[in-house]
């Protein structure tokens, strides 16, 4: 009996694995049905559906940046403090050290890939047709990442708290002022002030909601860390579930025209 063999029988192997090798497509399709991670996958695919001319494999990329973007994100937590006395001094210190500095390199350019990326996969999609019944669901979703992960580097644009991000964040919530119906200078926000209640103000119009306050300060830094670390975070990560889930309830990877 060879190594491989004896830890295949094994009562440890068994316990976690409870089906045989899928040598045969019958046994295939039980290991994948009836396993929790692997069910997200089809049984099988077409060659013409995986090849990388076809799919270029930016959903698959974007999926592994976003895991490269967490990991070095959550270690660079632990030496980043969201105050206006120590996020710029603290940027600066995991400049002067070597491996925190590639840490944070690497977090930097692998957001700046992870938006082209997802763009790109967004173009795959629209190019071949991938977005039409039965797909037109997970189309959406992939919409509401497009713009969720635009918002993860809108977000984290602030958190180095340096005269180019201020100035970014500034002009950018600016821009929310115009808002339809919930910016102070957008269209309809009239009709929201009706009956002497001024639902939209400048205390509580779309700027406002993400700046928390009127103007770039502590607030602000304290609501895009919460938002860039954890509330959008957890939101993608639900929505790449459903994606994936989609993807597989839809029948796979769309084949080529």
């Amino acid at each position: 009996m060879s190594v491989t063999e004896y830890i295949r029988k094994s009562q440890i192997w068994r316990s976690i694995f409870r089906h045989p090798a899928p040598y045969d497509r019958r046994n295939r399709a039980v290991v994948v049905l009836t396993n929790f991670f692997l069910h997200l996958h089809p049984v099988s695919a077409k060659k013409g559906g995986i090849a990388l001319s076809y799919t270029w494999c930016m959903g698959g990329i974007t999926f592994f940046l976003f895991l490269v973007e967490a990991l070095t994100g959550v270690l660079l937590m632990f030496y980043y403090r969201p105050t206006l006395e120590w996020a710029f001094t603290d940027i600066r210190a995991l400049r002067d050290v070597n491996t925190l500095g590639i840490m944070r390199e690497i977090h930097r350019w692998g957001a700046h890939a992870m938006v082209i990326t997802v763009w790109l996969h967004m173009y795959r999609v629209f190019l071949t047709g991938s977005y039409k019944p039965p797909r037109e669901f997970n189309w959406v979703i992939g919409v509401l990442l497009l713009v969720l992960t635009l918002l993860l580097s809108f977000t984290g644009y602030l958190l180095p708290w340096d005269q180019l991000a201020i100035w970014a964040i500034t002009v950018g919530s600016n821009m929310a002022k115009a808002t339809p119906f919930l910016g102070l200078e957008g269209p309809g926000y009239q009709l929201l002030n009706v009956g002497g209640y001024d639902l939209i103000t400048n205390a509580s119009d779309a700027k406002f909601l993400l700046l928390g306050a009127r103007t770039v300060g502590e607030e602000t830094l304290n609501r895009f860390y919460i938002l860039h670390c954890v509330a959008i975070p957890i939101v993608v990560s639900g929505l790449i579930a459903v994606h994936f889930w989609r993807v597989r309830k839809d029948g796979g990877i769309s084949q080529p025209l």
